[in-house]
């Protein structure tokens, strides 16, 4: 097992909150940040899908220049978010992924299912998750 943080990213304030969990833990490891984002494609508004891959870009520009290694994963090739970001983690030997949370009922995650109980149950290594503040 390596120094790698992956973090799972959205465009969201619990993405946020998951990349500023994941930035500290990566200082703390002198670690490399692999930040995965996931869609299925499809359908989606091609407004949307360029302006997701501008942030993305200033996202990689402003921690890179705050002295970080950080690398990105955009993926949309019809995966399950979850599988792909299961997929980084376990190809970059990763010492920790992080994830962002939504506040949800305690029924809606039962009758919704959750990805973060999935990534929870399947990853060989440290999960972070982290609430939007």
């Amino acid at each position: 097992m390596n120094n790698s943080v992956v973090v799972g990213w959205i465009k969201s304030p619990e993405g946020q909150a998951a990349i500023d969990a994941a930035v500290e833990e990566t200082r703390r490891r002198q670690g490399k940040l692999v930040i995965v984002h996931s869609s299925k494609g499809g359908a989606e508004d091609p407004a949307r899908v360029v302006e997701l891959r501008d942030a993305l870009t200033d996202l990689e520009a402003r921690l890179g220049a705050d002295g970080l290694e950080v690398t990105v994963r955009d993926y949309v090739r019809g995966n399950d978010p979850v599988d792909d970001l299961i997929d980084v983690a376990e190809k970059e030997d990763a010492a920790l992924i992080v994830i962002g949370l939504r506040r949800r009922s305690p029924v809606g995650k039962l009758l919704l299912g959750s990805n973060a109980q999935q990534i929870l149950l399947r990853a060989d290594c440290p999960v972070l998750a982290v609430k939007a503040g």
